[in-house]
């Protein structure tokens, strides 16, 4: 391992370093960077990490559930002082129409800064305003398939994150997925990206829905399941993901019965940051599917279809786990409970119906015809080339058959 450098910020100390491995193509750059608030009541400090992060005249970007549910004033109380505006029409997969209008709000009432209050919609959504309230053009440049990743420049304002489900773990992640003008689903990396501050309260989860709470748990255990079986060389990004992996797995059925379980609450909320704080190292062709499936119909929930897609792909992997003998399969089968790395597949389609998740595809109205459009995007996506084995456009028709 080699560090290529260390600075410190706010009393904190953020190193990055890389690491040699003997093996072909699996440099990772490992890089935890992020200031993170867990705890209940977290955030009753959100006007603190404002003043840290030099934000006096924030845009909350938040969607319609949200607001509903009381979260923004919950937020607004803890503002008093400072300007704030809001934008609460962030859809379900966020657009690059809703980024303009956010865009649009947030230039109006010239802020300095972005809280993300919600799911992944609304974190991504804020990340896509930071882009374009600061770069010209279309989103689309910056995309990271587009080779725009270097395009994104510290330019970007700052952002906050507060998540309200245990999911995608954005508040984390230096990722956002957002539908461009041309009806693609992209992913946008940069590490100016990464939120200057998470908070992760628990306590804002405990209105989620059951269905919401299972469908974005389990995006939680998709993440740190693909990112734990991804080829790149990242310990550091194994160990918080299988860790992650146990603690969702274990708690994601009493979150979905009992949405007032606090500990249950916690551990899910830890599972999503963990999954993103890991995958990083690269996610796979779950992912892949996923976001080309979820371009071609922007109803369909991305936590949903990725517990679709998950016991498909895991077997599709098996065969990379059995040659490259790191029994991947088994050591996610320790965390999860199970007595064999076979046995993984079927626990999460089981999984699945115990949460009452929908059977398959079919049930979600996803129809075979469809399957040629969803490939050529699962082949272009960015997650594609970092599963650990590389689907052929027949291979990817398999799963999609598995999952149907």
């Amino acid at each position: 391992m080699v560090c290529l450098g260390q600075a410190r910020r706010g009393g904190q100390v953020l190193l990055k370093c890389v690491f040699y491995p003997n093996r072909k193509n699996t440099m990772a750059l490992i890089f935890y960077v992020t200031q993170i608030q867990f705890e209940p009541g977290a955030i009753q400090l959100l006007k603190q990490e404002c003043a840290r992060v030099g934000i006096s005249r924030p845009l909350i970007v938040t969607d319609a559930g949200v607001k509903a549910a009381g979260l923004v004033d919950k937020a607004l109380a803890q503002l008093t002082g400072l300007t704030v505006a809001v934008f609460d029409q962030t859809p379900s997969n966020p657009t690059e129409a809703a980024v303009r209008a956010a865009v649009a709000a947030y230039q109006a009432h010239q802020c300095d800064g972005l809280i993300a209050l919600g799911g992944g919609s609304a974190i991504d959504c804020a990340k896509g305003v930071a882009i374009a309230a600061t770069h010209e053009g279309p989103l689309a440049h910056y995309a990271t398939i587009e080779g725009g990743s270097p395009r994104i420049t510290d330019r970007v304002p700052p952002i906050i994150a507060v998540p309200t489900t245990s999911g995608t773990g954005s508040e984390v992640a230096r990722g956002a997925i957002l539908i461009v003008d041309d009806h693609r689903k992209l992913g946008f990396h940069s590490w100016h990206l990464v939120p200057k501050a998470a908070i992760c309260d628990p306590e804002l989860t405990l209105g989620l829905p059951p269905l919401l709470t299972a469908a974005t748990g389990m995006d939680a255990i998709a993440h740190c399941m693909e990112t734990f079986m991804a080829a790149s060389f990242n310990p550091p990004a194994d160990g918080i993901a299988l860790d992650g992996l146990a603690r969702g797995w274990a708690h994601i059925e009493r979150a979905t019965r009992n949405g007032q379980d606090m500990e249950a609450r916690l551990n899910m909320m830890s599972a999503s940051m963990q999954g993103a704080m890991a995958f990083q190292k690269g996610l796979g062709c779950v992912h892949s599917l996923s976001h080309s499936l979820g371009g071609v119909n922007p109803r369909l929930h991305h936590g949903t279809l990725n517990a679709m897609f998950l016991p498909a792909v895991v077997n599709f992997n098996a065969v990379a786990d059995s040659v490259q003998r790191e029994n991947r399969l088994q050591r996610m089968a320790q965390a999860m409970g199970l007595a064999s790395g076979s046995d993984v597949a079927p626990a999460l389609h089981d999984m699945n119906a115990r949460l009452g998740l929908p059977s398959g595809l079919a049930a979600m109205g996803v129809a075979e015809a469809q399957f040629a459009q969803v490939i050529t995007g699962a082949m272009a996506d960015h997650c594609h080339k970092t599963n650990p084995r590389i689907a052929t456009p027949e291979e990817y028709h398999d799963m999609l058959s598995a999952s149907l």
